[in-house]
């Protein structure tokens, strides 16, 4: 179950990094519109769950890691060296993911990158363990059961000379039916129960129907117009400029640049559409949003849809200030250029003036208090 949990998170937080440094081989369709916040969701979820199969783990296979010799052989050493770079990797991606989900950075790192770097630590440890372990998977699979044999060896009755072929949890699961320990039904119901409380306590942050249940969910249905808000415009420092009569939208093509003033982007055809926004920490809300659409937009300054546009906000010195909009998204007739959020206006704290809304994208791309659009 671990591995599983694991890689679900290693490849949902490969994808989720893709999208937000695309390299040019890299494609992410608009459709269908929920498809990141699928992949995100079972990114954190996945990731909650390894934490107490990690722990779990650990304790199983604890007495080992203070085995003597310490070192039997060279495989011996590359197994535990793995083990080392595992466990520090697991544990610094899950705590570190953690802390980003609360968006607590106790750390002078950038987060994206740091993250991103170690997840090939601990896939790249895996696979040796793996490598390491490949011999004493296959004699445990090719071995031939005494006659009337059970799957589970006891102590009393096992080949001793085979003693590191056994399963690693052996050790501290043999321990049924006796009063002083706890049976591998037992551990393993714990583990279980532990991991289920786990996730439906926190997995109502991205599954809607667990939101009435999941007691540590966090940011969903919270914030103004019914949408939590993780940067605020007096932390982007926006609030003046933003509420500027002056302020106009910059479109720029190769034909040059058209400005628009909010009264003449209300004055063109507005659209409606229910879309989520979905957040790198996990937490996904859908909301009705209003504007214009990218594609006509385009279209009224002499360009066309399906190119890639760089979208620019007023905010001068965020980490996300800037974004680019793949052509797969500006002829998508759901990409708006939102006004109006849930049949209000715009509040400031969700990119007043103007922002971008787009199916499939990670909030942090979805750009507020847009100052220019570029075509690229």
């Amino acid at each position: 179950m671990l591995a599983v949990t694991f890689t679900v998170c290693f490849i949902t937080g490969l994808l989720s990094h893709l999208i937000q440094h695309p390299p040019e081989w890299f494609f992410w369709p608009s459709r269908p519109i929920w498809l990141y916040r699928v992949t995100q969701g079972a990114h954190v979820i996945s990731g909650v769950a390894s934490i107490p199969l990690l722990l779990a783990k650990l304790w199983s296979v604890f007495p080992k890691l203070f085995g003597r010799p310490v070192v039997r052989s060279l495989p011996h050493a590359l197994e535990r060296l793995s083990i080392l770079v595992l466990s520090g990797s697991a544990f610094f991606e899950l705590s570190t993911g953690l802390l980003n989900v609360a968006q607590n950075y106790p750390w002078g790192f950038y987060f994206p990158q740091v993250h991103y770097a170690v997840a090939w630590l601990a896939i790249g440890s895996i696979l040796v363990h793996i490598a390491v372990k490949l011999p004493v998977v296959r004699r445990a699979l090719t071995r031939e059961l005494p006659a009337g044999a059970g799957t589970t060896s006891h102590p009393e009755t096992a080949d001793h000379s085979e003693t590191t072929d056994r399963p690693e949890t052996a050790d501290r699961l043999e321990t049924a039916g006796r009063p002083d320990g706890l049976s591998r039904r037992g551990f393993l119901r714990t583990t279980w129960i532990a991991t289920g409380v786990a996730v439906v306590a926190t997995a109502g942050a991205t599954v809607p129907l667990l939101r009435n249940v999941s007691g540590l969910s966090w940011k969903t249905g919270k914030g103004t117009q019914g949408l939590p808000v993780n940067r605020t415009a007096v932390a982007a420092g926006v609030t003046r400029t933003a509420r500027d009569a002056a302020w106009r939208l910059s479109v720029v093509t190769a034909a040059g640049t058209k400005k628009f003033s909010l009264e003449e982007l209300r004055a063109l055809p507005q659209t409606t559409v229910m879309l989520p926004i979905a957040c790198v920490e996990g937490w996904s809300q859908s909301a009705v949003w209003r504007g214009i659409t990218v594609p006509s937009l385009l279209q009224a300054v002499g360009s066309r849809p399906g190119v890639d546009l760089r979208v620019s906000s007023l905010e001068k010195n965020g980490l996300y200030n800037v974004s680019m909009l793949p052509g797969e998204h500006t002829s998508d007739n759901d990409t708006l250029l939102a006004l109006e959020l849930n049949g209000e206006v715009l509040d400031i704290d969700h990119g007043f003036p103007c922002r971008i809304i787009a199916p499939s994208r990670p909030g942090v791309l979805q750009t507020k208090w847009v100052s220019k659009l570029e075509v690229l």
